[in-house]
C-alpha cells in the first residue's frame, strides 16, 4: 500500500478504533497486548506516513510503546486540537468511529511533526512527579482549610497535613532515587543543577516533562513550553503580545526557575532589571526571564555543558 497513508486511532479503555486514509479502511482492535500484537501487524502491511493519537491520559501509552519499539511514526497530540479541526470542518458530531476519521484528516492535512514519545521509564517518572505535583496540591488545599476550620475539625486537619509532609518526602527520594538510577538521567539531572535558579523539582519536571530539550531550537521550545509571545494583530491595530497553550507544568516550574533565580543567577537579576528600566511590566519581564532560562538549559542540554563553565 501506498507510504502516504495515514492513520487515525480513537483510544477508549477496552478498544483501538482505527482509521486509515486515504483507502477509508476501518478497524476496531482490543486495548490490551494481544489486540495490539494484531493492530501493529495491520499497521505494518500499511506502512502509513503516520499514526496520529490523541492524549487519553494514558490508555494510549501500551499502544504507542509498542509502535515506538518497533520504529513506526507515532504521533500523540493534545484532543483539543483534534475538537478544534473537527469544528473548523464542520464535523460536530462525535463517536468512536467519527473520532477515528477526524484525527486521521487531521495527520493527513496538518501532519503534525514526530518527537520524541516517553518510554517506560520516563513514563515511570512523569508517574512520580505528577503524585508529587498532587500530593503538594493537597498540602495547600489543607493548609488553607487549617485557618478557617472551626477546632473541632482542626486536629484531624493537622494529622492529614503531617501524612501529606511525610508522603512528600518520601515521594522526594524516590524522585531522586529513579534519577540516579540511570547514568543519561543523573548526567541530565547535574546539567540542570548546574544552572542556578534550577533544583532538584524543576530538574525532574524538565527531564519527564519535557524530553525535547536539547533537540530543538530556541523558537521551537519555547514555543513547545508556552513562553514564546504570539502576535495579536488585526489591521492598524496592534495588540499586546501574549503567551499561550504549550505545556503548563514545565511553564509553572519555570516561573519557579525564574523566581529564584531573580535570587541566585546574577545574570538573570541584571537581565531583569534591564527590562524594568526600559519600562516593562514586572510581569512580563519575568515571562521574559522564563524565556531566557529555557534557552539557555536548551543549550546547555544540547552542547553537554555546564552553568560553571559557561559563565
Amino acid at each position: 500500500m501506498s507510504s502516504e497513508a495515514y492513520i487515525g486511532v480513537d483510544v477508549s479503555k477496552d478498544l483501538l478504533d482505527v482509521k486509515v486514509l486515504p483507502s477509508n479502511e476501518s478497524q476496531q482492535f482490543s486495548n490490551d497486548d494481544p489486540g495490539i500484537k494484531k493492530f501493529i501487524a495491520f499497521v505494518k502491511k500499511i506502512d502509513p506516513q503516520l499514526i496520529v493519537f490523541e492524549s487519553t491520559g494514558g490508555l494510549e501509552m501500551l499502544a504507542v510503546s509498542s509502535l515506538m519499539v518497533k520504529h513506526l511514526p507515532v504521533v500523540v497530540i493534545n484532543p483539543r486540537q483534534v475538537r478544534d479541526f473537527a469544528k473548523a470542518t464542520g464535523r460536530l458530531a462525535k463517536t468512536d468511529s467519527i473520532d477515528a476519521d477526524t484525527i486521521a484528516r487531521f495527520a493527513r492535512d496538518i501532519r503534525p511533526e514526530v518527537r520524541p514519545i516517553k518510554d517506560e521509564h520516563t513514563q515511570f517518572l512523569s508517574a512520580l512527579n505528577a503524585r508529587r505535583r498532587q500530593i503538594v496540591d493537597m498540602l495547600v488545599a489543607e493548609k488553607n482549610r487549617l485557618y478557617t476550620a472551626p477546632k473541632s475539625n482542626k486536629k484531624n486537619i493537622q494529622k492529614h497535613i503531617l501524612w501529606l509532609e511525610r508522603s512528600l518526602a518520601d515521594i522526594n527520594k524516590d524522585i531522586d532515587k529513579t534519577i540516579k538510577k540511570s547514568p543519561t538521567w543523573r548526567e541530565n539531572d547535574i546539567i540542570l543543577q548546574s544552572f542556578k535558579g534550577v533544583g532538584p523539582v524543576v530538574s525532574a519536571t524538565l527531564l519527564c516533562d519535557l524530553p525535547e530539550l536539547g533537540t530543538l531550537n530556541r523558537k521551537k521550545i519555547a514555543a513547545l513550553v508556552g513562553v514564546a509571545p504570539l502576535n495579536c494583530d488585526s489591521g492598524r491595530f496592534r495588540g499586546r503580545r501574549r503567551i499561550k497553550g504549550g505545556r503548563s507544568n514545565v511553564r509553572r516550574k519555570l516561573y519557579m526557575a525564574a523566581v529564584a533565580s531573580l535570587r541566585h543567577n546574577p545574570m538573570i537579576k541584571d537581565f531583569y532589571e534591564r527590562l524594568i528600566d526600559a519600562g516593562k511590566p514586572p510581569k512580563l519581564a519575568l515571562t521574559a526571564c522564563m524565556r531566557k532560562i529555557l534557552t539557555i538549559l536548551n543549550a546547555m542540554m544540547k552542547n553537554r555543558t555546564y552553568w560553571i563553565t559557561t559563565c
